[in-house]
């Protein structure tokens, strides 16, 4: 990768093994073992199909498409969560990921707890996170529920502590994942402010999104992936112009 590269795809396939194999039962897949295992591993469904694409830092990046195109693969591939079958992937800078409402929360902590636990998990020292604590709480909004268990949280109060706590630990590369579709219009206006101001510090962003107005508003570049392979990558307004016609 150059110096200015974070994410570099290169020919990258990804696909998962169907496991209707073993929908007679695990008895009747023991019996048939040989040519049980053969079908797994001949019959898979393709994620993404030799996808190649580099990103730079600083760069505000859409991701776009269907159900079912590959955009959150291609994220998991990002966040290290997935691997591919075949290519590569190279990641150089830290990862703060929002892909998954709630993701990482552990039900029975409060929201407090979490917040120092998913400091923890972004290899972030404990002094790092104790300094930021109170800029996250207010940013949050939760006021007094910042100390009742996760568990009793909607899915809103959960979108706006997760957003808050990546805001607010120095992301290197943030991914999001549909984040800002939840929650008020107040709070999504402040998650976005956050956003640009990230760009001002030339944090790099990728957002998978179905909200055509949140990738122009949000992003530079577009990457639409269409039937797992990359449809057109340029930028943003030209992209969804194209997608939105589909």
């Amino acid at each position: 990768m150059t110096n200015d590269t974070v994410i570099k795809f290169e020919n990258v396939r990804k696909s998962y093994p169907y496991y209707h194999s073993i929908t007679g039962g695990i008895k009747n897949f023991l019996f048939n073992l040989p040519t049980a295992v053969k079908d797994l591993r001949s019959k898979s469904f393709t994620a993404l199909d030799g996808i190649s694409f580099e990103i730079k830092r600083g760069e505000c990046v859409g991701i776009v498409g269907r159900n079912g195109a590959g955009k959150s693969t291609t994220l998991g591939l990002i966040a290290r969560v997935l691997k591919p079958n075949s290519g590569s992937v190279e990641i150089k800078g830290r990862i703060s990921p929002l892909l998954e409402l709630g993701g990482g929360f552990h039900p029975d902590l409060s929201g407090l707890e979490n917040m120092k636990l998913n400091g923890v998990l972004m290899g972030l020292s404990r002094a790092t996170i104790a300094a930021k604590l109170s800029d996250i709480i207010e940013f949050s909004e939760l006021g007094e529920f910042i100390h009742q268990p996760i568990r009793t949280y909607s899915s809103g109060m959960v979108a706006r502590l997760g957003f808050s706590i990546v805001a607010h630990l120095d992301p290197e590369i943030l991914l999001i994942d549909e984040t800002l579709a939840v929650g008020d219009a107040k709070f999504q206006k402040k998650c976005i402010e956050k956003i640009e101001e990230f760009k001002k510090k030339n944090i790099t962003i990728i957002l998978v999104s179905h909200s055509s107005s949140n990738v122009l508003k949000i992003c530079d570049r577009a990457i639409w992936i269409d039937k797992h392979k990359i449809k057109m990558d340029g930028p943003a307004k030209e992209v969804v112009e194209e997608y939105t016609k589909q």
